[in-house]
């Protein structure tokens, strides 16, 4: 196959390497000429991965170029470029194409899920027919050839199976499922919880408070997911469990390296200077917090995360705000989630 993976950042330049591993004549484009010029000279991507890049892929910087006569486009870019993004390919594109996803976010004005914004922006791409692929996948080991997971989620099951079969091999298993606003607010959502991790840790707490986020975490997730229509099975698999655990846990993740770094003290901007790439929890974060408040859904460590980012309360209040919370019964939480489940 033909495919073009449109956004030559970690994720991307990894994806790019798996599909050149199954034979397929890989393009990886990137909106900076200097960039495309020094993968092909070099064959790496210093500023974003540390690994040698196969041959067979050929960077570009002209997405005219980068995606003539392709079968296949994956959308790697971040959350906030996937409109302008949509829009360029609509001016190039000549033909229907399977588009696939793999960018993880929610627009923060419109809470919107990235599926719905590519349906919005392309001409001739049906929401239906999106594919997104989500899971606890750290771009690092995924480029070393280290064994990974993911899922991929489409509508249209004649698409999920082409992209299964697209990247599947022996180091990067592909599931399926049908379940695509689940997928995408589990790949979303969990940043938010990664961005808690960091802080915890760079408070100096322990496994204990760790757990605890996770957990607690995982239930803010399930809930305001199938609030908006999600199977709360969903949350429990590769892009919920799964996703949580390896962006929490890692310093891999940079929502974790950013939380950390609030955790040590540091501002919202110092730690976005410092990142030098996007961190998507952080407007996540933001998406979330508004979604909550819509939905009348209960998201405590989100609305305590997001007083951190962008109301200057510092961690500590908000960690002795969520431990002198009212006293509960834990399932009362999962209550809703288990009556979804026994009705489906």
């Amino acid at each position: 196959m033909k495919v073009t993976v449109c956004g030559a950042g970690s994720w991307g330049t990894a994806l790019a390497i798996v599909l050149a591993d199954n034979g397929h004549d890989v393009r990886l484009w990137t909106h900076r000429q200097e960039q495309a010029e020094a993968i092909n000279t070099t064959h790496k991507n210093e500023k974003y991965i540390d690994v040698r890049i196969p041959e067979q892929i050929t960077a570009y910087h002209d997405l005219k170029q980068a995606v003539s006569d392709v079968d296949a486009i994956v959308l790697v870019v971040p959350t906030k470029a996937i409109r302008t993004v949509c829009q360029q390919l609509n001016d190039v594109l000549t033909k229907q194409v399977t588009l696939i996803h793999a960018s993880k976010g929610i627009e923060p004005k419109s809470l919107k899920r990235v599926s719905e914004m590519i349906s919005e922006e392309m001409h001739h791409c049906a929401y239906e027919d999106i594919v997104v692929l989500s899971g606890p996948s750290h771009a690092e080991e995924v480029a070393k050839r280290q064994p990974t997971t993911v899922t991929v989620s489409s509508l249209n099951r004649k698409h999920v199976t082409f992209a299964q079969d697209l990247f599947f091999n022996e180091s990067f298993r592909v599931y399926t499922s049908t379940d695509v606003i689940g997928i995408e607010l589990g790949g979303a959502l969990k940043n938010i919880i990664a961005l808690g991790s960091g802080i915890s840790d760079g408070l100096g707490y322990g496994d204990n408070a760790k757990a605890a986020l996770l957990t607690r975490g995982l239930a803010e997730i399930a809930r305001l997911g199938t609030s908006l229509g999600a199977s709360p099975l969903t949350f429990l698999g590769l892009p919920g469990v799964g996703d949580l655990v390896v962006t929490c846990t890692s310093q891999h993740s940079r929502n974790w390296r950013a939380g950390h770094m609030l955790g040590k003290g540091y501002s919202l901007q110092d730690v976005l200077n410092q990142m030098g790439m996007v961190v998507e929890g952080v407007q996540t974060t933001k998406a979330a917090y508004k979604f909550s408040q819509k939905q009348q859904v209960e998201m405590p460590i989100t609305k305590g995360i997001y007083d951190v980012l962008f109301n200057n309360q510092s961690p500590e209040d908000v960690v002795q705000q969520l431990m002198n919370r009212s006293r509960r019964e834990e399932l009362d939480d999962f209550s809703s989630l288990l009556k979804n489940t026994s009705n489906d």
